[in-house]
């Protein structure tokens, strides 16, 4: 066919009718090139949040995405290559500790992170918390880092995914980031693209999560799920709960000193499980028999990540930089913690300056929140709930006030909910 114009492509998603491979190619191709303008890309998007894409629709979508620009080839590998990603909540470092420890026990992990945007926080803006650590690495020297070491964590580079790189900027300030086909087809297409061969998703659910229901996430979890299989990558979902924090640490650096905690035997419990569990579905993927638990606390994640730091360019006995400015939050009666809020603290350490409103925005290593508390504590009048860390006065101001709803004290104990509240598995094989 010839083609369309793109005036013809938002009519057609607008009205619900499909879009054809023609058209879904010629749109992909035409933004990435820059001959589409933001403001069809942008109605097109809309378009798309609100009538979604059929099944075949999504297969093509995702295709091109990979197909707009490089593979990063993995063949040379010995070792068996797995990764995850996380959809992104509040506190969520997993993949600190989770990387070095699956490597420590005997696979490779490739794992092409992102930044932080608005609440939730970004890996690399976590790693470049570290003295000297460089996330940007050429392939080659990525391929030979994980022959080595068999982790790493770095930014993508501009020639993966570009289709991608332009439509997630975009998606971001056009209010179309919730569209579930558009999550899906931005994640497969980055992880199937850096060519690993396995993959575990983790799926938030709550409160601080892109997806506030179950079944929303499920539905999101089946789909990626089914994109990965269908790009014979052996992929599998848990669905895991982010009503609260993960942890006790929200911003840069303090969740960096946290998964150092993890790595070095102790850390918080919710940390140390969900790190575990995923851990146990990437080796299990992998076709590893080893006890990831035993590997962290024997050492060898510890070891693992030491070595990972220093192969890009990182000092792991550097000590991390502290905020100037820090002021406690206190209960202001005694009683249950009844809530803590992930949303709220999110936006605290947001405002407080760990996170950005615009991909080109810079973030404070030192900047966040360290909860003193969590869910079901008691608590006296007066005790410290947490404390705020920032760098400038504004800042703090602007942190503390968003701060104000974030942990709620009652009179009964908060419902006790798994971490792990479901697993996805391909058709055939739960």
């Amino acid at each position: 066919m010839s083609d369309p114009s793109a005036v013809e492509v938002i009519r057609r998603k607008r009205d619900g009718r499909e879009l054809s491979d023609e058209q879904i190619a010629w749109f992909l191709r035409g933004y990435t090139a820059g001959e589409v303008p933001d403001e069809q890309a942008s109605a097109l998007l809309m378009a798309i949040l609100f009538r979604g894409l059929t099944e075949r629709e999504l297969a093509t979508w995702t295709t091109l995405m990979i197909a707009s620009g490089e593979r990063l080839n993995l063949s040379g590998l010995s070792l068996p290559t797995i990764d995850k990603h996380s959809t992104g909540g509040v506190g969520d470092k997993i993949s600190l500790p989770l990387v070095p420890l699956v490597a420590a026990c005997g696979a490779a992990v490739p794992m092409l992170s992102g930044r932080g945007l608005g609440h939730t926080g970004g890996t690399l803006d976590k790693l470049e918390a570290i003295p000297g650590f460089r996330t940007k690495v050429s392939n080659a020297h990525f391929v030979t880092q994980l022959n080595t070491v068999g982790a790493g964590i770095i930014a993508a580079g501009p020639g993966l995914v570009p289709a991608d790189q332009r439509l997630y900027a975009l998606r971001d300030v056009t209010g179309t980031v919730e569209s579930i086909p558009l999550i899906a087809s931005s994640i497969m297409s980055k992880k199937i693209a850096e060519g690993t061969r396995a993959l575990v998703l983790d799926v938030k659910v709550g409160a601080g999560a892109f997806m506030r229901d179950e079944d929303s996430a499920r539905e999101l979890a089946e789909i990626m799920v089914g994109l990965g299989e269908a790009h014979r990558v052996r992929t599998v979902a848990l669905l895991t709960a982010m009503d609260a924090p993960l942890g006790r640490a929200v911003g840069n650096g303090l969740e960096v000193q946290e998964a150092l905690d993890v790595l070095a035997g102790g850390g918080p419990s919710d940390v140390v499980e969900l790190t575990v569990a995923l851990a146990a579905e990437m080796l299990q993927l992998a076709g590893i028999d080893e006890d990831p638990a035993q590997a962290l606390a024997d050492g060898r994640a510890m070891d693992r990540w030491r070595a990972m730091v220093r192969a890009q360019g990182g000092d792991p006995d550097a000590r991390l930089m502290t905020a100037p400015l820090r002021e406690d939050v206190f209960a202001e009666r005694s009683g249950i913690v009844e809530r803590v809020d992930a949303l709220a603290v999110g936006e605290a350490a947001w405002r407080l300056g760990a996170g950005r409103a615009r991909k080109e925005d810079p973030v404070s290593p030192t900047a966040g929140v360290t909860l003193e508390v969590v869910e079901g504590d008691e608590v006296e009048a007066g005790a410290v709930l947490a404390r705020l860390h920032a760098d400038e006065e504004p800042a703090l101001a602007a942190g503390r006030e968003a701060f104000g709803p974030a942990i709620a004290i009652g009179s009964r104990s908060p419902r006790e909910r798994p971490l792990v509240m479901g697993r996805v598995a391909p058709r055939g094989s739960r």
